[in-house]
Order: structure tokens, then sequence, then C-alpha cells
């Protein structure tokens, strides 16, 4: 069994409770300070967190962490792709890892539970945008089923540089 197989049995998906919100933010601002996966570059506090988690759970959007061996190694939530009454049946999911869990299946295992819970709730189609040079999450949402619909140009800035937007599609069902 490979290492990310070991680490996908592992890890323990499961809704995230208040007392996991200081380990969301740990790795949400690890994402914003040193990545391009969040656009953000203003770190958050707790009761940013707090109001986040609130909010999504307020829709009736999960939001879930990755548990291993005791620890937050990632964390995952979707929330509406488009705030109009037509999209109501797509979401936009993300998903952040902590560094040291990265390319161990995490992820995969945060998607794929996400997919279960969006289709449960009558979502018909999941968006994920992903900043273009990130292979690792592009080839993850390929080999999922997610097919890349669209390709926005220099749309973001970031560390002094352009970022392109790759946006991906799976068709859910319902």
């Amino acid at each position: 069994m490979s290492a990310a197989e070991a680490a996908r049995r592992a890890a323990i998906i499961r809704d995230a409770e208040d007392d996991d919100l200081e380990a969301i933010r740990r790795i949400y601002n690890a994402a914003v300070a040193e990545t391009t996966a969040i656009w953000n570059e203003i770190l958050v506090d707790l009761d940013d967190r707090r109001r986040w988690a609130a909010t999504r759970r307020a829709l009736g959007y999960p939001v879930l962490v990755a548990e291993i061996g005791g620890e937050i190694a990632g964390y995952g939530s979707f929330g509406d792709f488009r705030a109009f009454d037509g999209y109501r049946h797509t979401c936009e999911h993300s998903v952040y890892v902590g560094e040291r869990f990265r390319r161990r299946g995490v992820a995969r295992a945060l998607v794929v539970e996400l997919e279960r819970r969006a289709a449960a709730l009558g979502k018909h189609a999941m968006i994920a945008g992903i900043e273009a040079g990130n292979v690792a999450s592009i080839a993850l949402h390929t080999d999922l089923g997610f097919v890349e619909v669209g390709r926005l140009p220099q749309v973001g800035r970031k560390f002094d540089r352009w970022l392109d937007l790759v946006f991906m599609e799976k068709i859910l069902g319902g």
C-alpha cells in the first residue's frame, strides 16, 4: 500500500467542531502567506473563522476536517458558485491541507466527501477554481473526474505576479 493510500485510509473525515477552528485558521493562514491556493493576502483571526464556519453551516453547507492521529491535517467546504437563483444547483468547493500532510491523499478524501455531501443536497455540478500553476491540484481534480471548462488569464495578482484561474467542473448528477 502506498503512503498516500495509507494516509487516506488513516484520515478520519468528519464535520468540523468549534475546537477545530484554530487548526483551520492555521492551515488557512499558511496558505495565504505561502501559496497561491488562496488569493487573499490578509491573515485571519479565530473570530473570522468562527464567522466563516457559522455562515457555511447556516446555509446548510458542510465544513469538514481530515484528522490523522488526532491532528487536523486539512479542511474543506463548499458554497454557492454564484448568488443568483439559476446557479442554486452548482457549488464551488475549497480544500486546504497542512504542509506536512500534502501529497498523502488527504485532499482526495476531502473532495470525495464534499462531492457526496453536495450530491445529497441536490447539487448538480461542483466547480473547482484553481491557480493555473497548481499542477498537483489540477492533476488531483482530473483524476477525480473533473474537466477543465475554462481558463481566465491574469485575473488575479499575488506575490508581485499575475495569476491565471482554471475552472474545473464535475457533474454530480441530480
